[in-house]
């Protein structure tokens, strides 16, 4: 199984087909290359898998879309950086749901520094926006990466604050697809001069579902993330609950309590995340965990697969599943299966399209 080497092309296009392949997210991409060791293979095995699910097998991509994404790409001045090849991010290797594929576009040699994330409101205060990219100014004149959202607001100030020393921006379209339309120049000379990074593929516009996942691959990305005013709800909030839920630092910048837009930051103080008041004082948070060497890209390394579930244990389990989401681990613990025959089980049920993953390692059943 390659693991921290670069990919050849008939495995890149094979990987490219199974994560477009409708139903398989990243947590299944990850269990079917983990299982029969390449996409070639994975792809081969798909019909098998989903009729056990009890479904019709998803639309697999025909090789020549892949193609044309890749060329689509490369004349965009991007590559695809796929999971288990090197140069990907190591951190964000760490969490069950990093994207199986990357599209970057820019300098990739910047993911080997230490890397923090700042976020924050969108209609953030004159103050708030100064503060944010001070923040970033000193923290990349000290050789950290600042990766932020490209949004409006606490996140343009942080690529501003540190696009001469190095920003990274993570965006919920497209990597040729421009949002906020304010921010196309700010776009343009991240991709120059920084990375550029997207998860959907060339020409997907960004919708709200999409920015839920650029949020979990910022806080994936980073050893810590700060949040510079953010309200009760918002976006910023998920980022930093994502990072919390990775292991990572989460750092919040106090408020005034008269303000809304500060109600998100003191909550999160309220709830122990560490008060920041200058770059020195992130350096500080993440100096225990930022120089820690992250493990090698070995997620992938094919294992024995397990025997394939008799009728008994896949009907005990499927009875125990239900519309109400259950954690994985209740699963094994009530089922007395093995946790890598549930695991095959749940990828069978999820290509047959029965199954829903949830947050939390929670799956349930789709209704009939």
């Amino acid at each position: 199984m390659i693991g921290t080497a670069d990919l050849d092309g008939n495995e890149r296009l094979a990987r490219l087909r199974l994560i477009r392949t409708p139903r398989i997210g990243p947590v299944a991409y990850s269990q079917l290359i983990r299982r029969f060791g390449s996409g070639v293979e994975a792809l081969a095995a798909l019909p098998a898998l989903a009729r056990r699910g009890g479904g019709a097998l998803p639309a697999i991509p025909p090789p020549a879309a892949a193609e044309a994404e890749a060329d689509r790409v490369a004349r965009l001045g991007a590559r695809h950086l796929f999971r288990g090849e090197a140069g990907y991010p190591a951190l964000l290797d760490r969490i069950d749901t990093a994207p199986p594929v990357l599209i970057v576009r820019g300098d990739i040699a910047l993911l080997d520094r230490r890397i923090v994330a700042i976020v924050g409101a969108r209609n953030a205060s004159g103050a708030a926006v100064r503060f944010a990219r001070t923040l970033a100014h000193g923290l990349g004149e000290a050789g950290w990466l600042v990766v932020s959202g490209l949004a409006r607001g606490i996140d343009t100030a942080a690529h501003a604050g540190s696009i001469a020393t190095g920003t990274a921006a993570v965006i919920a379209g497209g990597i040729d697809i421009v949002y906020p339309p304010e921010n196309a120049a700010l776009q343009e000379a991240i991709a120059e001069r920084g990375l550029l990074i997207a998860e959907q593929p060339p020409g997907v516009e960004p919708r709200a579902r999409h920015f839920p996942y650029r949020n979990r691959i910022i806080a994936g990305l980073a050893a810590g993330t700060v949040v510079v005013e953010a309200a009760p709800k918002s976006g910023s909030l998920i980022t930093a609950r994502l990072a919390a839920e990775f292991g990572r630092e989460v750092m919040a910048v106090p408020g005034s309590p008269l303000d809304p837009r500060a109600q998100g930051c003191n909550l999160l103080i309220r709830e122990g995340a560490t008060l920041i008041q200058s770059a020195a004082d992130i350096a500080e948070a993440l100096s225990p965990i930022a120089g820690v060497a992250a493990r090698p890209a070995d997620n992938f390394a094919s294992a024995p697969a397990p025997a394939e579930a008799d009728e008994p244990a896949r009907a005990a389990l499927t009875g125990l599943l239900g519309p109400v989401p259950l954690a994985v681990d209740e699963l094994i613990r009530q089922s007395g299966v093995s946790a890598a025959m549930v695991q095959m089980v749940l990828l069978e049920l999820e290509l047959g399209g029965r199954l829903d993953r949830h947050a939390g390692g929670r799956v349930s059943l789709i209704a009939s």
